[in-house]
């Protein structure tokens, strides 16, 4: 016996009223004389929506769509009415450049309901690229392994080019959430382009795909991050969010000009990046203890360490969410914000402007906070007023290009800052890097041995309390296999590797005499904290990560 479904049947009809709806406006666009346009599968600038309120927008029946500078995208129901007319006449006094498009009532249906973001989301020179439809919650369902990305899209490929651009792009951005990359590359070569997701900090090839594509891609992407179309010749920096159901993600555009072709690397910011607890990020119980005393302090600065993308911004917001009460004033110095924090003040520097970290340190001070995030130490100047911030009852976090802890003190003598006051500002210097964890369902254990057994008996040797040595076993290692969940790359997620240097008696005494690392290091002996080898090497041991990719990150010949 056949079954009716209902459900079914109310869906099929509806997709036949839109299609039909559909069809009738790409009809009448030609009597009118203005292109239809299709708006389902069409980015909407935020930032364009502005230019109408909302209540005009539903009484003339248009809606503005994108902005770039002067020039507007605006969509009609009836593009040859009187209230359509007046409504673009209003556009052309206020110095504006319209071009009217014919859609269906549906269309403006989707432009007027993101009007409902305006009511939180924040001036930007960019739009948001609406993807929170059903279609593309769909492709993310989809998206378990790698090659799926790559079937996705090369079916797509053989679609109609109108179509298929803004399908690409919206499967990328889909498959990379999906997939949790950090970062998509697009890179042109001589005959193709390569397409690349950052995977737990390794980047991964995707596939292959044709220039001409690539090119309409492109000019797609520029669209949506706000970018000009028509410049080729130097680096172009932009942004775009996307909507997954209620979490809004931001999108980072870095164009690049090359010999083949501008490189493109889209930087995917999800809120659950940040969040990650300051108990889970990898820290030694131990250290841990010592930093919950340092981070509860009122006064003093607590600095982070370690290369690009070893996940000092995350160890620093976890500090912030840690001691973030709503009796507390907290005010952030970034560039750019990368996620925004509920309850936390946070102003962006302007590299090009006169903004820089140090105006905007004097300028948080003037509002009396008791906690302030600097992004980055860089410079003489940011690097004295953070100094006397922390010298004056504030709380001051911040990072420093360095790699060991130790070379935190050199570092700040080189910007300038005076060595006897060091000491009385600063309070922890903590450096880290990021390895990726291998997956629990399929790594292996395997016997360690030669040279592998070599360096972890010199790093355990270097642990002068045997209490971190209590319970860790010394003969096997573990190595990735790969399995479906972990997308046969053998490790699943990434964890923190830290060491740290605390201030005191020691350590006062050391900076006077212009110090290197290595005489910082023999000052800190004495605190018995693990250093970012022998951190590691336990970790290896406890089956966390693997040797090789210790030593991916960090130099162990020295170990």
């Amino acid at each position: 016996m056949v079954e009716f479904d209902e459900t079914k049947s109310d869906e099929r009809t509806e997709m036949l009223k839109r299609q039909e709806e559909e069809s009738l406006a790409s009809m009448m666009s030609s009597r009118h004389g203005v292109p239809y346009l299709d708006l389902s599968a069409h980015p909407i600038n935020i930032d364009a929506l502005r230019v109408i309120k909302e209540e005009d927008a539903r009484s003339n029946e248009i809606a503005v769509f994108n902005i770039t500078d002067k020039k507007l995208d605006v969509a009609a129901l009836s593009p040859s009415s009187d209230k359509t007319a007046a409504a673009m006449a209003e556009l052309e006094g206020r110095g504006y450049v319209p071009t009217l498009y014919m859609v269906s009532h549906a269309s403006l249906q989707k432009v007027w309901d993101r009007y409902k973001d305006l009511s939180y989301s924040f001036e930007t020179n960019a739009g948001a690229l609406d993807i929170s439809n059903q279609e593309i919650l769909d492709v993310m369902k989809k998206v378990t392994t790698l090659a799926d990305i790559e079937k996705l899209i090369t079916e797509v490929l053989s679609m109609k080019k109108a179509y298929r651009i803004s399908k690409i792009l919206e499967i990328i951005l889909a498959g990379g959430v999906a997939l949790k990359a950090s970062d998509i590359h697009l890179e042109p070569e001589e005959d193709n382009v390569r397409l690349r997701f950052r995977l737990d900090g390794v980047l991964t090839d995707i596939l292959h795909f044709d220039k001409e594509t690539f090119e309409l891609l492109l000019s797609r992407i520029k669209l949506v991050s706000n970018l000009k179309l028509n410049t080729k010749g130097k680096a172009q920096d932009g942004r775009f969010s996307i909507k997954l159901g209620d979490e809004e993600i931001e999108v980072r555009t870095s164009l690049l000009p090359g010999p083949n072709d501008e490189s493109v690397v889209l930087r995917v910011l999800t809120p659950e990046a940040i969040s990650v607890p300051l108990e889970e990020l990898g820290i030694h119980p131990r250290l841990l203890e010592v930093l919950m005393k340092e981070v509860v302090k009122p006064n003093g600065m607590i600095l982070t360490t370690g290369p690009t993308g070893s996940g000092k911004t995350t160890t620093l917001y976890a500090f912030l969410r840690k001691i973030y009460t709503p009796d507390i004033k907290v005010i952030t110095i970034e560039n750019p914000i990368e996620y925004h924090l509920d309850g936390i003040v946070q102003t962006q520097t302007d590299s090009e402007g006169d903004y820089t970290f140090a105006e905007g340190l004097r300028s948080a001070l003037r509002q009396d906070p008791d906690v302030i995030m600097v992004g980055e130490i860089r410079d003489n100047e940011t690097a004295e007023v953070a100094v006397n911030a922390a010298l004056t009852g504030h709380l001051v976090l911040s990072t420093l290009h360095t790699n060991t802890a130790a070379g935190s003190f050199p570092r700040l003598i080189d910007l300038g800052v005076n060595p006897k006051i060091i000491s009385s500002a600063l309070n922890v210097a903590i450096a880290q890097r990021l390895v990726r964890k291998l997956c629990d369902t399929c790594k292996k254990e395997v016997l360690l041995e030669g040279k592998q057994k070599e360096i972890v008996d010199r790093a355990l040797a270097g642990i002068t309390d045997p209490t971190y040595l209590e319970g860790i076993q010394r003969e096997k290692s573990f190595e990735p296999v790969g399995c479906e969940a972990c997308h046969n790359l053998g490790f699943k997620g990434r964890i923190g590797v830290y060491e740290a240097v605390l201030v005191d008696a020691n350590i006062e005494k050391a900076v006077i005499d212009n110090p290197s690392e290595r005489d910082i290091e023999s000052a800190a002996k004495p605190q018995h904290l693990l250093n970012l080898a022998e951190d590691g090497i336990l970790k290896v041991l406890k089956g966390e990560t693997s040797l090789p990719e210790l030593a991916r990150v960090l130099d162990l010949s020295s170990v």
